[in-house]
């Protein structure tokens, strides 16, 4: 017999039975003890079917293969960029991790990628401690102008929202482009980014709160959207972004 002791975005400490039974799988940050899933961390509760997680409340940016992050460019070598992506070590984008072929012989890295330049990359593999970013992927950029703003990494997912219901309302209400990083970096551009921030910030402070997509919701009915340039070309990843991060 199943028995979920615990709800979906409910809080839970270390070692707290979440449910009672082998028909639910452990997720991240989460252990099996017999037929109980237990939790690791300090979180909220996340149900994916039959999968139990927690995300974390409070938690430094572990990079994990596949996440789409924003890093600035700190340094540049003869084989390639290194990157801040604001984890325990840099990460480093190699001359074959981007789309065009480079002939270091005749022009610059810095043509492609300069020092403080920002970027969405994907982190492409770990190696020890290495951290290999790519950029051939189709959503990853260089960002021109606009605004980044940094939350916690934790925070992310219910940024995003499931399904990206969240990152979508918002982009939909402000008409704001928005990309958010696994490793907690937001970048942002649109006439109502004071807007957004100020979403961003009662996300960051409320995110354990029910109901807090309608209170969202309702917060901006007071914007009148405007038309970003490039609106239709920024979708939601979710199969990148609506996971936790986990340490």
């Amino acid at each position: 017999m199943s028995e979920l002791l615990k709800q979906e975005r409910e809080i839970v400490v270390p070692g707290e039975e979440i449910v009672r039974s082998m028909e639910f799988l452990p997720g991240r940050n989460v252990f099996r003890e017999g037929e109980s899933i237990l939790a690791k961390k300090i979180g909220l509760v996340s149900l994916d079917h039959r999968v139990v997680s927690v995300i974390p409340l409070a938690s430094p940016y572990i990079p994990r293969e596949g996440d789409m992050v924003i890093g600035r460019v700190i340094d540049i070598q003869n084989n390639g960029w290194v990157v801040d992506i604001e984890a325990p070590h840099d990460a480093f984008l190699p001359l074959a991790g981007v789309r065009e072929y480079i002939d270091t012989r005749r022009v610059s890295l810095t043509k492609f990628y300069n020092i403080d330049d920002y970027i969405y990359a994907k982190v492409s593999a770990l190696q020890g401690k290495s951290v290999y970013l790519s950029m051939q992927d189709i959503k990853a950029k260089k960002f021109r102008g606009g605004r980044l703003v940094k939350v916690n990494p934790a925070k992310i997912p219910r940024l995003i929202g499931k399904q990206g219901s969240m990152i979508n309302l918002i982009k939909d209400r402000t008409g704001c482009r928005i990309n958010a990083g696994q490793n907690g970096y937001i970048w942002l551009d649109g006439e109502q980014m004071d807007y957004c921030l100020k979403v961003f910030d009662i996300i960051e402070k409320e995110a354990a709160s029910e109901g807090l997509t309608d209170r969202i919701a309702l917060f901006l009915e007071k914007v009148k959207p405007k038309e970003s340039p490039d609106s239709s070309e920024e979708m939601v990843e979710v199969e990148e972004m609506d996971r936790e991060v986990d340490s």
